[in-house]
Protein backbone atom coordinates (compact mmCIF):
# COMPACT_ATOMS: atom_id res chain seq x y z
CA UNK A 1 0.00 0.00 0.00
CA UNK A 2 0.94 3.55 -0.84
CA UNK A 3 1.35 5.37 2.39
CA UNK A 4 1.88 9.48 3.07
CA UNK A 5 3.36 9.78 7.25
CA UNK A 6 3.05 13.97 7.56
CA UNK A 7 5.11 14.51 10.37
CA UNK A 8 4.65 18.06 12.49
CA UNK A 9 8.37 18.61 13.70
CA UNK A 10 7.07 20.53 16.34
CA UNK A 11 4.95 17.93 17.97
CA UNK A 12 5.27 18.74 21.62
CA UNK A 13 5.60 14.97 22.67
CA UNK A 14 8.19 13.37 20.16
CA UNK A 15 11.75 13.33 19.69
CA UNK A 16 13.78 13.01 16.10
CA UNK A 17 15.04 9.86 17.45
CA UNK A 18 11.44 8.38 18.26
CA UNK A 19 10.41 10.02 14.72
CA UNK A 20 13.03 7.77 12.95
CA UNK A 21 12.53 4.96 14.56
CA UNK A 22 8.55 4.97 13.85
CA UNK A 23 9.22 6.13 10.29
CA UNK A 24 11.59 2.65 9.83
CA UNK A 25 8.94 0.40 11.25
CA UNK A 26 6.45 1.65 9.26
CA UNK A 27 8.68 1.05 5.97
CA UNK A 28 8.41 -2.81 6.66
CA UNK A 29 4.71 -2.25 6.58
CA UNK A 30 4.05 0.08 3.78
CA UNK A 31 5.22 1.59 0.50
CA UNK A 32 6.32 4.53 2.82
CA UNK A 33 7.03 8.61 1.65
CA UNK A 34 7.63 10.98 4.57
CA UNK A 35 7.00 14.48 4.67
CA UNK A 36 7.57 17.49 7.04
CA UNK A 37 4.75 20.30 7.69
CA UNK A 38 6.45 23.80 7.38
CA UNK A 39 3.80 26.27 8.84
CA UNK A 40 -0.09 26.18 9.58
CA UNK A 41 -2.16 24.58 7.46
CA UNK A 42 0.24 22.97 5.60
CA UNK A 43 -0.91 19.69 6.39
CA UNK A 44 -4.10 20.38 4.31
CA UNK A 45 -2.20 21.29 1.24
CA UNK A 46 -0.22 17.92 1.56
CA UNK A 47 -3.38 15.64 2.50
CA UNK A 48 -4.79 16.66 -0.61
CA UNK A 49 -2.05 15.77 -2.55
CA UNK A 50 -2.37 12.42 -1.54
CA UNK A 51 -5.62 12.26 -2.58
CA UNK A 52 -5.51 13.08 -5.82
CA UNK A 53 -2.49 11.09 -6.03
CA UNK A 54 -4.13 8.28 -5.18
CA UNK A 55 -2.51 7.37 -2.02
CA UNK A 56 -3.94 4.73 -0.52
CA UNK A 57 -3.25 5.55 3.42
CA UNK A 58 -2.28 8.88 5.15
CA UNK A 59 -0.59 8.26 8.43
CA UNK A 60 -0.08 11.92 10.65
CA UNK A 61 2.68 11.93 13.23
CA UNK A 62 1.48 15.59 15.29
CA UNK A 63 -1.21 16.16 17.89
CA UNK A 64 -4.72 17.15 17.01
CA UNK A 65 -4.49 20.18 15.06
CA UNK A 66 -2.13 17.79 12.72
CA UNK A 67 -5.14 15.68 12.17
CA UNK A 68 -7.83 18.32 11.72
CA UNK A 69 -5.59 19.93 9.23
CA UNK A 70 -5.21 16.38 7.72
CA UNK A 71 -9.35 15.82 7.43
CA UNK A 72 -9.81 19.40 6.03
CA UNK A 73 -7.16 17.94 3.20
CA UNK A 74 -8.75 14.92 2.24
CA UNK A 75 -12.40 15.85 2.24
CA UNK A 76 -11.65 19.33 0.68
CA UNK A 77 -12.86 21.69 3.95
CA UNK A 78 -12.36 25.05 3.80
CA UNK A 79 -9.30 26.55 4.50
CA UNK A 80 -10.56 29.98 5.96
CA UNK A 81 -11.59 30.65 9.35
CA UNK A 82 -15.40 30.52 8.91
CA UNK A 83 -15.28 28.25 5.57
CA UNK A 84 -17.89 29.83 3.88
CA UNK A 85 -15.70 29.55 0.55
CA UNK A 86 -16.33 25.86 0.72
CA UNK A 87 -19.99 25.33 1.18
CA UNK A 88 -22.61 25.39 -1.91
CA UNK A 89 -24.70 27.43 -2.38
CA UNK A 90 -27.68 24.93 -3.07
CA UNK A 91 -27.48 22.73 -0.31
CA UNK A 92 -25.52 24.86 2.46
CA UNK A 93 -22.91 22.06 2.89
CA UNK A 94 -19.20 21.41 2.14
CA UNK A 95 -18.76 19.39 -1.69
CA UNK A 96 -16.72 16.13 -0.75
CA UNK A 97 -15.72 13.14 -1.58
CA UNK A 98 -16.54 9.48 -0.49
CA UNK A 99 -15.17 7.86 1.97
CA UNK A 100 -14.23 4.78 -0.25
CA UNK A 101 -12.51 7.25 -2.82
CA UNK A 102 -10.28 9.08 -0.31
CA UNK A 103 -7.29 7.53 1.83
CA UNK A 104 -7.78 5.95 4.94
CA UNK A 105 -6.53 7.63 7.84
CA UNK A 106 -3.94 6.44 10.66
CA UNK A 107 -3.34 8.67 13.27
CA UNK A 108 -0.10 8.51 15.28
CA UNK A 109 0.26 10.24 18.85
CA UNK A 110 2.61 13.28 18.68
CA UNK A 111 0.72 16.20 20.57
CA UNK A 112 0.03 16.98 24.09
CA UNK A 113 -3.67 15.77 24.59
CA UNK A 114 -4.35 13.32 21.46
CA UNK A 115 -8.42 13.66 22.41
CA UNK A 116 -9.03 12.35 18.22
CA UNK A 117 -6.73 8.76 18.98
CA UNK A 118 -7.72 8.56 22.69
CA UNK A 119 -11.83 8.58 21.25
CA UNK A 120 -10.83 5.85 18.79
CA UNK A 121 -9.90 3.96 21.94
CA UNK A 122 -6.25 3.48 20.32
CA UNK A 123 -3.19 3.37 22.00
CA UNK A 124 -1.40 6.56 22.98
CA UNK A 125 1.79 5.49 23.51
CA UNK A 126 3.77 6.47 20.16
CA UNK A 127 5.58 3.12 20.10
CA UNK A 128 2.22 1.14 21.17
CA UNK A 129 0.80 3.23 18.43
CA UNK A 130 2.92 1.95 15.76
CA UNK A 131 2.90 -1.68 16.64
CA UNK A 132 -1.28 -1.43 16.82
CA UNK A 133 -1.10 0.28 13.07
CA UNK A 134 1.55 -2.36 11.72
CA UNK A 135 -0.66 -5.14 13.21
CA UNK A 136 -4.05 -3.39 12.32
CA UNK A 137 -2.84 -2.97 8.65
CA UNK A 138 -2.15 -6.63 8.31
CA UNK A 139 -5.46 -7.54 9.59
CA UNK A 140 -6.98 -5.15 7.58
CA UNK A 141 -9.07 -3.61 10.10
CA UNK A 142 -11.05 -0.20 9.34
CA UNK A 143 -14.09 1.34 9.95
CA UNK A 144 -16.41 4.47 8.86
CA UNK A 145 -16.92 7.13 11.23
CA UNK A 146 -18.86 10.30 11.44
CA UNK A 147 -17.23 13.94 11.16
CA UNK A 148 -18.61 17.43 12.41
CA UNK A 149 -18.49 19.67 9.78
CA UNK A 150 -19.24 24.17 10.76
CA UNK A 151 -19.31 26.21 8.13
CA UNK A 152 -17.54 23.95 5.77
CA UNK A 153 -14.67 22.96 8.37
CA UNK A 154 -14.35 19.56 9.79
CA UNK A 155 -13.64 19.15 12.90
CA UNK A 156 -13.55 15.36 14.76
CA UNK A 157 -14.05 15.34 18.07
CA UNK A 158 -15.21 19.17 19.39
CA UNK A 159 -15.94 22.79 18.43
CA UNK A 160 -16.73 25.72 20.83
CA UNK A 161 -18.13 29.32 20.94
CA UNK A 162 -17.21 31.33 23.63
CA UNK A 163 -15.13 30.54 26.79
CA UNK A 164 -13.71 27.71 25.88
CA UNK A 165 -12.23 29.25 22.96
CA UNK A 166 -11.60 31.90 24.25
CA UNK A 167 -8.94 29.86 26.46
CA UNK A 168 -7.32 27.74 23.58
CA UNK A 169 -7.03 31.60 22.25
CA UNK A 170 -5.26 32.34 25.27
CA UNK A 171 -2.65 29.28 25.96
CA UNK A 172 -1.91 29.48 21.68
CA UNK A 173 -0.99 33.00 22.24
CA UNK A 174 1.26 31.71 25.78
CA UNK A 175 2.74 28.60 23.08
CA UNK A 176 3.41 31.05 20.92
CA UNK A 177 6.11 32.71 23.71
CA UNK A 178 7.29 29.48 24.49
CA UNK A 179 5.38 28.48 27.23
CA UNK A 180 5.22 24.13 27.39
CA UNK A 181 1.29 23.51 27.45
CA UNK A 182 0.50 21.47 30.25
CA UNK A 183 -2.47 20.65 32.54
CA UNK A 184 -1.47 23.09 34.80
CA UNK A 185 -0.64 25.46 32.23
CA UNK A 186 -4.54 24.92 30.97
CA UNK A 187 -5.70 25.05 34.23
CA UNK A 188 -4.88 27.91 34.93
CA UNK A 189 -5.33 29.87 31.67
CA UNK A 190 -9.12 29.41 32.12
CA UNK A 191 -9.54 30.29 35.54
CA UNK A 192 -7.90 33.41 34.65
CA UNK A 193 -9.96 33.95 31.90
CA UNK A 194 -13.13 33.34 33.63
CA UNK A 195 -12.68 35.57 36.20
CA UNK A 196 -10.76 38.19 34.64
CA UNK A 197 -11.69 38.50 30.82
CA UNK A 198 -14.74 36.71 29.87
CA UNK A 199 -18.46 38.39 29.77
CA UNK A 200 -19.87 36.58 32.09
CA UNK A 201 -23.25 38.83 33.02
CA UNK A 202 -24.36 38.90 29.20
CA UNK A 203 -25.18 36.06 27.08
CA UNK A 204 -24.84 36.34 23.34
CA UNK A 205 -25.47 33.08 21.82
CA UNK A 206 -28.91 31.81 20.65
CA UNK A 207 -29.67 29.01 18.58
CA UNK A 208 -31.85 29.14 16.00
CA UNK A 209 -31.59 25.49 14.75
CA UNK A 210 -33.14 23.04 16.01
CA UNK A 211 -36.30 25.51 16.40
CA UNK A 212 -37.46 24.93 19.96
CA UNK A 213 -33.46 23.65 21.65
CA UNK A 214 -33.58 26.28 23.79
CA UNK A 215 -35.48 29.68 23.72
CA UNK A 216 -32.68 31.57 26.29
CA UNK A 217 -29.15 33.05 25.55
CA UNK A 218 -26.59 30.73 26.29
CA UNK A 219 -22.89 32.12 27.50
CA UNK A 220 -21.02 29.25 25.90
CA UNK A 221 -21.85 26.61 23.33
CA UNK A 222 -19.87 23.25 23.10
CA UNK A 223 -20.41 20.67 20.34
CA UNK A 224 -19.66 17.16 20.37
CA UNK A 225 -18.41 14.88 17.35
CA UNK A 226 -17.49 11.90 20.31
CA UNK A 227 -16.56 11.34 23.83
CA UNK A 228 -14.99 13.12 25.79
CA UNK A 229 -14.73 16.33 25.50
CA UNK A 230 -11.15 17.04 26.18
CA UNK A 231 -8.61 15.41 28.74
CA UNK A 232 -6.94 17.23 32.07
CA UNK A 233 -4.21 15.35 32.06
CA UNK A 234 -4.97 11.69 32.10
CA UNK A 235 -9.10 12.64 33.53
CA UNK A 236 -11.46 12.88 30.81
CA UNK A 237 -13.87 15.65 30.97
CA UNK A 238 -17.38 15.07 29.39
CA UNK A 239 -19.58 17.46 28.31
CA UNK A 240 -21.89 15.16 26.26
CA UNK A 241 -20.90 11.45 27.50
CA UNK A 242 -23.34 9.79 24.51
CA UNK A 243 -22.10 11.04 21.70
CA UNK A 244 -20.03 9.31 19.01
CA UNK A 245 -18.52 8.99 15.77
CA UNK A 246 -21.45 6.66 14.83
CA UNK A 247 -24.05 9.42 15.68
CA UNK A 248 -24.97 12.67 15.13
CA UNK A 249 -23.61 15.88 16.88
CA UNK A 250 -24.40 16.70 20.43
CA UNK A 251 -24.56 19.98 22.72
CA UNK A 252 -24.16 21.37 25.90
CA UNK A 253 -25.31 24.89 26.19
CA UNK A 254 -24.73 27.10 29.23
CA UNK A 255 -27.21 29.81 30.24
CA UNK A 256 -25.14 30.60 33.14
CA UNK A 257 -21.40 31.58 34.31
CA UNK A 258 -22.32 31.78 37.78
CA UNK A 259 -19.63 30.27 40.24
CA UNK A 260 -21.85 27.77 41.58
CA UNK A 261 -23.51 27.14 38.31
CA UNK A 262 -20.52 26.55 36.55
CA UNK A 263 -18.89 24.42 39.49
CA UNK A 264 -21.81 22.46 39.60
CA UNK A 265 -21.12 21.75 35.91
CA UNK A 266 -17.57 20.57 36.09
CA UNK A 267 -18.21 18.82 38.56
CA UNK A 268 -20.50 16.48 36.32
CA UNK A 269 -18.28 16.78 33.68
CA UNK A 270 -15.31 15.36 35.55
CA UNK A 271 -17.82 12.28 36.85
CA UNK A 272 -18.03 9.01 35.78
CA UNK A 273 -20.75 9.07 34.33
CA UNK A 274 -23.23 8.51 30.72
CA UNK A 275 -25.63 10.92 31.28
CA UNK A 276 -24.72 14.64 30.37
CA UNK A 277 -24.34 17.52 32.76
CA UNK A 278 -28.08 18.76 33.73
CA UNK A 279 -28.92 21.53 35.57
CA UNK A 280 -31.25 24.76 34.93
CA UNK A 281 -27.88 26.67 33.93
CA UNK A 282 -27.74 24.12 31.53
CA UNK A 283 -29.23 23.00 27.81
CA UNK A 284 -27.96 19.85 26.22
CA UNK A 285 -28.96 17.99 23.13
CA UNK A 286 -27.78 14.27 21.54
CA UNK A 287 -27.67 12.92 17.69
CA UNK A 288 -28.79 16.13 16.13
CA UNK A 289 -28.00 16.44 12.36
CA UNK A 290 -27.61 19.97 12.45
CA UNK A 291 -27.55 23.01 14.71
CA UNK A 292 -27.05 27.02 13.62
CA UNK A 293 -25.37 29.10 16.60
CA UNK A 294 -26.26 33.07 16.21
CA UNK A 295 -24.31 35.58 18.38
CA UNK A 296 -25.21 39.03 18.92
CA UNK A 297 -21.66 40.29 19.06
CA UNK A 298 -17.84 38.74 17.70
CA UNK A 299 -17.22 35.31 19.63
CA UNK A 300 -13.84 33.12 19.78
CA UNK A 301 -14.48 30.17 18.19
CA UNK A 302 -12.38 26.94 18.28
CA UNK A 303 -12.68 23.47 16.24
CA UNK A 304 -10.76 20.31 17.94
CA UNK A 305 -8.49 22.37 19.73
CA UNK A 306 -7.33 25.18 17.28
CA UNK A 307 -8.48 29.01 17.69
CA UNK A 308 -10.28 29.45 14.52
CA UNK A 309 -10.97 33.38 15.40
CA UNK A 310 -14.26 35.54 15.99
CA UNK A 311 -17.15 34.87 14.54
CA UNK A 312 -21.39 35.58 14.83
CA UNK A 313 -22.54 32.41 13.17
CA UNK A 314 -21.88 28.59 13.14
CA UNK A 315 -23.95 26.11 11.03
CA UNK A 316 -23.00 22.56 11.92
CA UNK A 317 -23.67 19.45 10.03
CA UNK A 318 -22.76 16.10 11.20
CA UNK A 319 -21.39 13.83 8.25
CA UNK A 320 -22.14 10.44 8.55
CA UNK A 321 -19.13 8.21 7.37
CA UNK A 322 -17.22 10.39 5.85
CA UNK A 323 -14.25 9.26 6.81
CA UNK A 324 -12.26 5.80 6.79
CA UNK A 325 -9.68 5.47 9.60
CA UNK A 326 -7.69 2.06 10.27
CA UNK A 327 -8.13 0.24 13.17
CA UNK A 328 -11.51 -1.08 15.07
CA UNK A 329 -11.07 0.80 18.55
CA UNK A 330 -14.08 -0.23 21.20
CA UNK A 331 -16.52 2.37 22.46
CA UNK A 332 -15.47 4.68 24.73
CA UNK A 333 -17.29 4.36 28.46
CA UNK A 334 -17.96 7.88 30.68
CA UNK A 335 -14.36 7.31 32.63
CA UNK A 336 -12.58 7.75 29.32
CA UNK A 337 -11.83 4.21 29.18
CA UNK A 338 -13.19 1.33 27.07
CA UNK A 339 -13.65 -2.74 27.29
CA UNK A 340 -9.72 -4.10 27.79
CA UNK A 341 -8.47 -1.15 28.30
CA UNK A 342 -6.61 -3.13 31.07
CA UNK A 343 -5.15 -5.28 28.49
CA UNK A 344 -4.15 -2.40 26.45
CA UNK A 345 -2.50 -0.84 29.56
CA UNK A 346 -0.79 -4.17 29.87
CA UNK A 347 0.74 -3.47 26.48
CA UNK A 348 1.58 0.13 27.10
CA UNK A 349 3.52 -1.02 29.98
CA UNK A 350 4.59 -4.19 28.18
CA UNK A 351 6.42 -1.13 25.36
CA UNK A 352 8.37 0.66 28.03
CA UNK A 353 10.51 -2.24 28.14
CA UNK A 354 11.19 -2.68 24.52
CA UNK A 355 14.81 -1.41 24.64
CA UNK A 356 15.13 -2.41 20.88
CA UNK A 357 12.53 -0.63 19.15
CA UNK A 358 13.55 -2.07 15.53
CA UNK A 359 11.06 -2.35 13.10
CA UNK A 360 11.61 -6.15 13.36
CA UNK A 361 11.02 -5.84 16.97
CA UNK A 362 7.75 -3.31 16.66
CA UNK A 363 6.27 -6.13 14.62
CA UNK A 364 7.02 -8.88 16.89
CA UNK A 365 5.04 -6.72 19.64
CA UNK A 366 2.22 -5.98 17.53
CA UNK A 367 2.09 -9.48 16.93
CA UNK A 368 1.95 -10.55 20.65
CA UNK A 369 -0.50 -7.70 21.62
CA UNK A 370 -2.71 -7.18 19.25
CA UNK A 371 -2.91 -10.70 17.66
Amino acid sequence: MRALLIVNPHATSTTSGRRDVIVRALKSAVDLEVVQTRYRGDATRLAATAAAERFGLVITLGGDGTVNEVVNGLLGGADSPDGRAAVSQETGRAPRAEAADLPALAPLPGGNANVFIRSLALPDDLVDATARLIADLAAGRERLIGLGCANGRYFTFNAGLGLDAEVVRAVDGMRAHGRALTPTLFARTALRQYYRVTDRHRPAITITEPAGLCQEALFLCIVSNSAPWTYLGRRPVHASPRASFDTGLDLLGFRSLGTVATLRALQQMLTERDEPPHGRALVSGHDLPGLVLQAVRPMAFQLDGEYMGETEQVSFRSVPGALKVIGLGAPITANGRHPGAAEHAGHRAHARHVTDPTPKSLRTFAEDSCG
